[in-house]
């Protein structure tokens, strides 16, 4: 297959944008010379800038829809892409693949407009596949090598930048998550950080500028001097260079676990009213799920809630007795 220009497409959050980087790396060893792309939310393209192995970074800015999807389809025609790889399973992306004048379009079934790609694939959530294996299913039959854990490249300036906090052993915690349901109650961070302290090691919370808060209070209940809120501090990518060498890093089902998968980070997530059974669990060597097992409104749903739909919130509740079985 002489692929000389390829787009990859995935335009939903963080996590998924993280859990398409093994296309990238597999298309571009399959396809050394070819020049390859990757389109993305507005907000998520700090994770690919100055990626070794992409020619640019496209950016769809979602609060101007209208506009920002007719100019990325007429600059995508323009590039006459070989191929188009849309991982996302939404209309916006549907419309730019079938738009896109590119000779060959692939993805998965569920999209609105897959009925035009030239090849089509299934998606299943309830089947235990990771989404990194589903999202690989698009190129199988053209890539003889597939690397299946994500990849980021933090550059030297961000790795550097967080080294005045690596002088001592420390852990990483990321409470936060945009669904309640998704997120570990305060007590379990505080367990966490009671469960591992030990002399001269450090916490440090991470998380985005909406998170400070969040993590503030966690730290002023710990009245530990050892608790640091790095929350808005950091940027992605200096959050993942820090979450590469902690001692282990404890997360939610939500960015920051695909960001300790990025970098082969050791990691325990906490799934509360989702499951890994979905395809979105920890993909580092040395990774664990915790999760209260037997619950029968567990999982409730394939994304979070706002609040829990039984009032009691037990997956979340439970888990600090969990962690102890």
């Amino acid at each position: 297959m002489a692929t000389k220009k390829i787009l990859i497409i995935q335009t939903a959050f963080l996590g998924d944008v993280i859990l398409a980087t093994p296309l990238i790396e597999s298309l571009s060893t399959s396809f050394p010379s070819a020049h390859i792309d990757f389109l993305l939310k507005k907000g998520n393209e700090a994770l690919l800038h100055e990626h070794p192995k992409l020619r640019r970074v496209l950016i769809f800015d979602k609060s101007k829809k209208r506009k920002s999807l007719i100019q990325l389809i007429q600059e995508i025609r323009k590039e006459k892409y070989d191929l188009v790889v849309n991982l996302h399973r939404f209309a916006s992306s549907g419309l730019i693949t079938v738009l896109s004048g590119a000779k060959e379009t692939r993805g998965f079934s569920k999209n609105p407009f897959s009925f035009f790609y030239s090849k089509r694939f299934q998606h299943s959530i309830n089947n235990g596949q990771h989404e990194v294996d589903r999202n690989l299913s698009l190129i199988t039959d053209i890539t003889d090598i597939q690397q299946r854990r994500p990849q980021l490249y933090p550059r030297t300036s961000d790795i550097d930048f967080v080294s005045q906090w690596k002088n001592t052993p420390y852990y990483c915690l990321a409470p936060a998550s945009v669904w309640f349901t998704k997120q570990a109650p305060p007590a379990v961070w505080q367990y966490v950080m009671e469960k591992f302290d030990e002399e001269g090691v450090q916490f440090y919370l991470l998380g985005g500028p909406d998170d400070h808060e969040l993590c503030e209070g966690i730290k002023l209940v710990s009245q530990r001097s050892n608790v640091h809120n790095l929350a808005g501090k950091l940027s992605l990518m200096q959050s993942a260079a820090l979450m590469k060498d902690a001692k282990r890093n404890f997360v939610n089902d939500s960015g920051p676990l695909h960001i300790a998968s990025a970098g082969n980070a050791p990691v325990s997530a906490f799934f509360c009213s989702t499951t890994p059974e979905f395809g979105f669990g920890p993909l580092s060597d040395d990774s664990s799920v915790i999760e209260v097992k037997n619950l029968a409104c567990k999982p409730c749903g394939l994304h979070g809630h706002k609040a829990c739909p039984k009032g009691h919130f037990q997956c979340g509740n439970g888990l600090i007795e969990a962690m102890n079985l």
